[in-house]
């Protein structure tokens, strides 16, 4: 894709390195703590701008230092903020924690992410409509989310969801707008009621989602790579070898990696993806691990 626009969450991740998860009960001393730009709308975005795409981003900060810190990092990769906006209430919050293997958890204070309405998808509409593509994330609002799929299905668009958080079955009016679908593993389950652990019940909880109206299901299956499940049948794409040690973007790093290489053909879409994805895990952070386009073409040979 030559150019994309995104809709989604700006957030200030709260970054804190463990040696393991703490139990229930129990308290632990964390090894360092960070503070970095996040949410999942402005990691896809910085990445795909990151990636060489040309990027928009439309969501919602507060009238803080956090907001502002959000934006600049943004126009820094080169993407279009002009659809930003600001608001009375606090700029969302992100807490993660990540032990040792780089696995984490990610708890969210929605704060102004969730004030975006369809009216200024409506306002931002001339942002869509002059995309290629719209990616979006579940982060703001159910409604908000549904009101720019319908503008981009309507204008000639492809509709990319990255259904994170997943918060169980989705609209079938929203699932039969999307051109493609990216879970993982979890929420593929959560999505679709279905155990989603071997590729086996991975290719059938996502055969659901076609049968919804859903064009294609892109599966992230971490250390296993990627599964890609179409009406025409799959493809599995293994990751490369490297040393994970923050999983925090490596799902945002994968859709936008994905977004920019697509031209028709899934796998080597999904060898491109897996690669920035592979980049992003060995790094800390979130926006801060995303590599460039030269990085990830270097990495490839």
């Amino acid at each position: 894709m030559k150019s994309a626009v995104v809709v989604g969450s700006l957030n200030l991740d709260y970054s804190i390195a463990l040696q393991r998860m703490p139990q229930p009960g129990e308290t632990i001393a964390a090894d360092s703590l960070t503070l970095n730009p996040g949410g999942k709308g402005a990691n896809q975005a910085y990445a795909l701008g990151r990636l060489g795409c040309q990027t928009a981003m439309i969501g919602a900060v507060g009238r803080d230092g956090a907001g502002d810190t959000l934006i600049r990092n943004l126009q820094s990769a080169g993407v279009d903020c002009s659809g930003v906006l600001r608001r009375e209430e606090p700029t969302g919050q992100a807490f993660i924690t990540v032990d040792k293997q780089g696995e984490n958890s990610i708890i969210i204070l929605h704060g102004a992410n969730y004030t975006l309405t369809p009216a200024d998808i409506e306002e931002k509409r001339a942002l869509i409509e002059a995309a290629d593509c719209l990616v979006m994330q579940l982060e703001v609002p159910m409604e908000t989310v549904l009101a720019a799929a319908k503008l981009a299905r309507a204008a000639g668009k492809t509709v990319v969801l990255d259904p994170a958080p997943a918060p169980g079955p989705l609209p079938e009016e929203l699932l039969r707008l999307c051109d493609f679908i990216k879970p993982n593993e979890t929420e593929l389950s959560l999505l679709t009621g279905m155990p989603a652990g071997s590729r086996e019940e991975c290719e059938a909880a996502a055969k659901t989602l076609l049968q919804k109206g859903v064009g294609t299901v892109l599966v992230s299956l971490g250390a296993k790579g990627a599964l890609a499940v179409t009406p025409h049948g799959s493809v599995l794409m293994p990751p490369p070898k490297v040393k994970a040690v923050d999983s925090t973007s490596a799902g945002d790093c994968f859709t936008a990696a994905f977004v920019s290489h697509w031209d028709g053909g899934l796998e080597p879409a999904l060898r491109y993806a897996n690669a920035a994805a592979a980049i992003a895990v060995s790094r800390r952070g979130a926006q801060a691990s995303i590599p460039s386009a030269a990085e990830v073409e270097d990495f490839i040979q």
